[in-house]
């Protein structure tokens, strides 16, 4: 019926689509549209009506969409009122919300989908400027004069083979004449080229993604930037390799019909009834903290108030706009800093399968461009510069893991710092200057200096990170490995259990006893998650897309008491001992302390941020503080935003202006005599040591004269 309909007479088609468009409205709002070009250029249909309307043309718009349009679109000249038609006005169909169940995966496009009408969903990596396109040419033939029209079709231009007789020419051919294109007469359109590829969760397990050339025109240009995630609807068309020769190799496009812009808030996941009773009823569990917790990486033992914080984070605080137009994010920013063989990796791994949107990348093979934004010259802009996004970019409203952070170089990690606090990647490079968006949580792991913490030094001191990166994480969770022997017997025990598991279910059942079967099915109960990965993370897209928690008056005392006591207690210890104010917090470990409490009610879908909701940040913020930034049983953020306590960086400038005056003009001068002057400024021998090793084999400030003498020089830097 389909071929029927393509190849009847096209005034039978014409006259079924004014049918079509009377009966479900769409011929009342041609004139108003029409009236409001070229402000209004297009009328959107709905897919579903056409599908009510008749299989046939539904047929017809699936595989022969170049006569579909033509029809549809001269059935709408039809209706439109005369006056409009008579000033140029032209309104595009587009069609609207086509089914995600039509919707084909890149990386499946084949040779039998040439020529129809079809949707495709990615993010668009790349997006070149709004040119215009040339598509009504009128030339000038410069032996008679006559004005010629030339419709240009696909994308090379087109000149008129010929001097036309029947457009009043002179008959002579291209070779014997020569045509003039005139720019002013002829009729552009404004075009945009863009190139998407298949979203994250549809790509194999280490395969690159695949990607596809599209085409925008008219009014649909201009409002994609790199990094979005759109619906395309379109007719998938092929153009031939034209260089260096002609070939019989020919590469794909989509000419777009329409876009739609994917709904950014946590996946288009619209639950059921049954659902949202079942979201609701778990909600309500005393135990639900416990049993998220128990959901992640139940593989991996221990790590109850990590595990917390991590579940914290892939339910998020709220995003918000002051009234002042200041934007505070909500997401929140979390650090691993461990020895090797803690589980960071597979932690991270793991929270980057079960976030609705996760991202994960390596620091060892990311940079700076890579995960913020590019700008790149190449033949996909015509030779011009146009923007790649990059990770944090691409994942946008999602959670982006980065593992092994330190082992990126400074210039790269300096590029996190706008990403981090304000969201956006601003770029200004050849001429481009661009705002990209990444709204994202960032979770990363790293290794300290040492490759293993030291008891020496306080573990603030040994993350070998850029303090002003380090300062934007909301918490940094140390992982340690020290020897213990019950716990070392509990996670050995663990981990055999785990193997042994796996070790059954690997050998596929022959010779295996009764008793081993069911050995291995009580121990596998205890690695199986207390609520399924899918359902969780149905659960949390339900949550960070319905629920925004607003602080109640006790969770502000709260949270305020807290915050003022701790900076008040400093400064009275300050002036009981005659010392200077220690910094223990400041106001960025304050909103830590909002975003968190904001997403433990959003754990439990509750709209109203409680007391003990902002005691269980208060906890979480307070367990990092005391191992990273403890100095002598109180907090001091200078480790963490300077890399060195207050106490330690007074006692630095004390211990080089002694080595300063004694080492002035090149003069040696012995370690005992450094100690013996700093111990009248109240620092004991093993700081002055300490010191003095940092001053000689990090900073460069002295050198020794000879290994193991004792006497050194001041360098002068």
């Amino acid at each position: 019926m389909v071929s029927e309909i393509r190849y009847s007479d096209d005034e039978l088609l014409i006259s079924r689509f004014e049918d079509f468009l009377e009966e479900f409205g769409y011929a009342q709002l041609i004139p108003t549209l029409s009236d409001f070009y070229p402000d209004e250029r297009s009328l959107v249909i709905e897919y579903n009506d056409l599908n009510k309307y008749s299989d046939e043309i539904m047929g017809l718009l699936q595989f022969h969409p170049n006569n579909f349009f033509h029809c549809i679109e001269e059935a709408v000249k039809r209706l439109m009122p005369v006056k409009n038609l008579e000033r140029g006005a032209l309104l595009h169909v587009r069609i609207n919300d086509a089914p995600k169940r039509n919707s084909i995966i890149v990386r499946e496009l084949r040779a039998k989908h040439l020529g129809n009408f079809i949707a495709v969903e990615g993010r668009a990596s790349r997006v070149t400027e709004v040119k215009p396109r040339l598509v009504d040419a009128k030339f000038k033939c410069l032996r008679c004069g006559a004005i010629l029209k030339e419709h240009q079709e696909d994308l090379f231009f087109k000149e008129p083979l010929e001097c036309y007789e029947e457009q009043n020419g002179c008959k002579r051919t291209a070779a014997s004449t020569k045509f003039k294109l005139l720019s002013e007469e002829s009729t552009f359109v404004d075009t945009q080229k863009l190139e998407i590829e298949e979203n994250p969760e549809g790509k194999r397990g280490g395969a690159q993604p695949q990607r596809l050339v599209a085409y925008v025109e008219d009014d649909i240009v201009g409002d994609i930037n790199p990094g979005d995630r759109i619906s395309l609807v379109g007719t998938l068309r092929t153009t031939q390799k034209a260089w260096p020769t002609k070939s019989n190799m020919f590469e794909t496009f989509l000419e777009v019909n329409n876009i739609s812009h994917e709904q950014h808030d946590f996946e288009e996941f619209e639950p059921t009834e049954d659902e949202k009773k079942e979201f609701l009823k778990v909600s309500e569990d005393p135990r639900l903290y416990d049993k998220i917790k128990g959901s992640i990486a139940p593989a991996i033992y221990g790590y109850p108030i990590e595990k917390e914080a991590l579940a914290l984070q892939l339910f998020g605080g709220v995003a918000k706009t002051l009234s002042d137009g200041t934007k505070v994010r909500g997401d929140i920013h979390i650090l691993l800093v461990g020895d090797p063989g803690t589980a960071k990796s597979q932690l991270i791994r793991y929270i980057s399968k079960m976030a609705p949107r996760g991202s994960f990348t390596s620091g060892k093979s990311a940079s700076a461009a890579g995960l913020t934004a590019a700008v790149v010259k190449d033949d996909f802009g015509e030779g011009r510069w146009t923007l790649e996004a990059g990770a944090l970019v691409l994942a946008d409203k999602g959670h982006a893991c980065i593992d092994e952070l330190d082992k990126m170089s400074k210039n790269d990690t300096s590029a996190l710092h706008e990403a981090m606090e304000q969201q956006t990647i601003s770029i200004a490079k050849a001429g481009v200057n661009a705002k990209l968006l990444c709204r994202c949580a960032l979770l990363a792991a790293a290794n300290p200096k040492l490759g293993r913490f030291s008891a020496t030094e306080s573990k603030g001191e040994q993350i070998d990170l850029p303090p002003a990166l380090l300062s934007r994480f909301d918490v940094i969770l140390p992982f340690t490995d020290k020897p213990n022997k019950d716990l070392d017997g509990r996670i050995a025990q663990h981990i055999l259990n785990n193997h042994y598991v796996g070790e059954i279910l690997r050998h596929g059942g022959e010779g295996i006893s009764q008793a081993q079967i069911e050995k291995r099915n009580e121990l596998a109960e205890q690695s199986v998650p207390y609520l399924d990965r899918d359902f969780l993370k149905r659960y949390i897209a339900y949550a960070k897309r319905n629920v925004f928690p607003v602080l109640s008056q006790e969770a502000i005392d709260l949270i305020k008491d807290y915050y003022v006591n701790i900076r008040n207690k400093s400064e009275q210890k300050a002036k009981d001992d005659g010392g200077s104010t220690t910094i223990p917090i400041t106001a960025r470990q304050l909103e830590a302390f909002i975003r968190l409490a904001e997403a433990s009610a959003r754990t439990r879908l509750s709209h109203e941020v409680r007391k003990q909701d902002a005691s269980r940040a208060i906890n979480i913020v307070e367990h990092y503080l005391h191992q990273v930034a403890g100095e002598d049983g109180s907090f001091d953020i200078d480790i963490i935003a300077t890399g060195m306590s207050k106490p330690q960086a007074d006692r630095k400038r004390v211990i080089r202006a002694i080595v300063k005056s004694l080492g002035d003009n090149g003069r040696m001068f012995h370690i005992d005599k450094v100690i013996a002057m700093a111990r009248d400024e109240g620092i004991d021998k093993g700081q002055t040591e300490t010191l003095m090793k940092r001053m000689h084999q990090r900073d460069g400030i002295i050198y020794e004269v000879r290994t193991g003498s004792g006497e050194f020089r001041y360098a002068g830097n």
